[in-house]
């Protein structure tokens, strides 16, 4: 073992748990463009990877069906495509459904049988609750209750394409080149906990929210057992399904401001609190006696996103990276700066926001400077 291998890796440990590449471009006027560059910005970073899990996030791909809930599923057996589509037909009116269109040629592995459902709830069988809840209830429902089938995408007009393999190949093998989007998220797989299996790739998903994410959460099991008491069942035994289930109860359930909801992620120390004037103390106080079990403990950086949001944020003391970056109308998040020249070498602007700072590119909005809520503390709104 060399010197600088020593210094990297003092344990000789047989995994390395600070990798996985992230990268994230939107068009902030909502222009669709094609995987080109979000490929070639993902495969910059390819050796924080190793092969056994790449995906892709689109938002603004399927005009066409842009009201309806566009599910993919990935089946291992027929026994659990029957079992679901017999449920689907029971709750939704199908629109469109057909197998995933791909391309038998690229280079991954054990591929499962994936389909994908254009969905519209049925009137009869909401009754009164928020088309929103109903589909998150029978999502769950589907990945809790049919073996074999796990519902990985679920919103409207957005689209997750992920599997084993690196990034490249997953879009080689979904046939990614087909599709335009105005924002584009990407994850290079590193696995730590769980195997190098299709499912478990990143991005995870619920609705229309995404994230994907490089670190080790040490807080999982209070996580994971606060987000149960409200429906949401952990079944992949993965700290990034937490984080998107997180942000979903925060923001579209109990409605608090992106702003907020990360405040209580990656919250300040109460050494920080206790110095803090009365009134934010109070506010951060309450978060944290409210949402103390979905503080995010441990190194992370996330890239998330919504219908017309891109969100970067890091653990407050940035035990992992993360640069932004604006060319135009287009903001870039990823985990190495020379991802971001590699598709745009000529910035306008560049920078490495602090631990905890939120970084939030939303559609149709004018760029403002650092700005400082006085409820939430520090975020930066593009």
């Amino acid at each position: 073992m060399n010197f600088t291998t020593l210094l990297n890796n003092p344990y000789n440990d047989d995994k390395v748990i600070d990798a996985c590449g992230l990268f994230g471009m939107m068009d902030l006027t909502g222009r669709c463009f094609g995987s080109k560059d979000p490929i070639k910005a993902i495969s910059n970073m390819r050796e924080r990877g190793n092969g056994l899990g790449g995906g892709f996030a689109i938002y603004g791909l399927y005009p066409e069906h842009k009201d309806d809930y566009a599910f993919h599923i990935m089946y291992l057996n027929t026994e659990a495509k029957e079992k679901v589509e017999r449920l689907l037909s029971q709750n939704f009116d199908v629109v469109e459904a057909e197998e995933m269109p791909t391309n038998p040629k690229a280079n991954v592995w054990n591929p499962p049988l994936i389909w994908r459902y254009f969905l519209q709830p049925k009137k009869s069988a909401v009754k009164g609750q928020q088309d929103d809840e109903y589909v998150f209830y029978n999502v769950m429902r589907i990945n809790t209750e049919s073996d074999g089938a796990f519902v990985f995408s679920s919103g409207k007009n957005m689209g997750v394409f992920k599997g084993v393999g690196f990034p490249e190949d997953i879009a080689e093998y979904f046939c990614l080149d087909e599709y335009e989007g105005y924002l584009w998220v990407c994850h290079g797989r590193f696995p730590t906990n769980t195997p190098g299996w299709w499912g478990g790739a990143h991005p995870f998903s619920i609705l229309d929210w995404v994230v994907v994410h490089n670190g080790e959460l040490s807080s999982y099991g209070a996580n994971r057992r606060f987000l149960e008491m409200y429906g949401y069942h952990c079944t992949m035994q993965t700290d990034t399904e937490v984080m998107v289930y997180a942000l979903d109860l925060l923001v579209r359930r109990h409605k608090l401001p992106m702003e907020v909801a990360a405040k209580i992620l990656a919250p300040p120390l109460w050494i920080e609190i206790d110095t803090m004037e009365p009134s934010k103390k109070e506010v951060y106080t309450a978060l944290r006696q409210c949402y103390g079990s979905l503080l995010m403990n441990g190194p992370f950086t996330i890239i998330a996103a919504r219908t017309g949001e891109m969100i970067g944020l890091t653990d407050r003391i940035k035990l992992r990276p993360l640069t932004a970056g604006i060319k135009g109308d287009l903001l870039f998040l990823s985990s190495e700066e020379s991802a971001i020249r590699a598709v745009a070498p000529n910035l306008d602007k560049v920078w490495s926001p602090r631990g905890g700072e939120l970084v939030i590119g939303r559609l149709k909005t004018i760029r403002a400077p650092e700005i400082v809520a006085p409820e939430v503390g520090r975020s930066r709104a593009i």
